[in-house]
């Protein structure tokens, strides 16, 4: 037979609210893991976006160094202006990818912030099972 909640004795009640503490600590650990994980993915997209628009501004880089060699050597204004501009273009965009990945990188925060509010919830529950 179950003693009721009167007739339990003080080391019950702790050991009891010792458990539940346990579990709820691991069931918190095991929520950072996850959420951490998340936040590790975003970053790692984040990265491979702004490794992206490195390439292309490399792409940039080489167009503009090629329009430079044929403007040395055919002093011509079309082949090397066409091939400027794509140049200029190129390396517009590849820097408009590296600056959103790098600020999408400083935006996404990687704490845990689901689980450090679920242990300030659990701080007022341990607080108000102890009174």
């Amino acid at each position: 037979m179950q003693a009721g909640k009167e007739d339990r004795s003080l080391g019950e009640l702790f050991g009891q609210l010792t458990a539940q503490l346990s579990t709820l600590v691991r069931k918190e650990v095991d929520l950072a893991r996850t959420e951490m994980t998340q936040s590790a993915t975003r970053a790692g997209r984040n990265a491979a976006m702004a490794g992206v628009g490195a390439a292309v501004v490399y792409a940039g880089a080489l167009a503009v160094v090629y329009a430079v060699i044929v403007l040395l050597a055919t002093l011509g204004l079309e082949l090397w202006l066409s091939s400027l501009i794509v140049g200029v273009v190129l390396a517009i965009v590849g820097v408009v990818l590296i600056q959103r990945g790098r600020d999408q990188l400083q935006a996404d925060a990687l704490a845990p912030k689901r689980t450090m509010e679920t242990l300030k919830d659990d701080a007022e529950w341990a607080k108000e099972r102890t009174r």
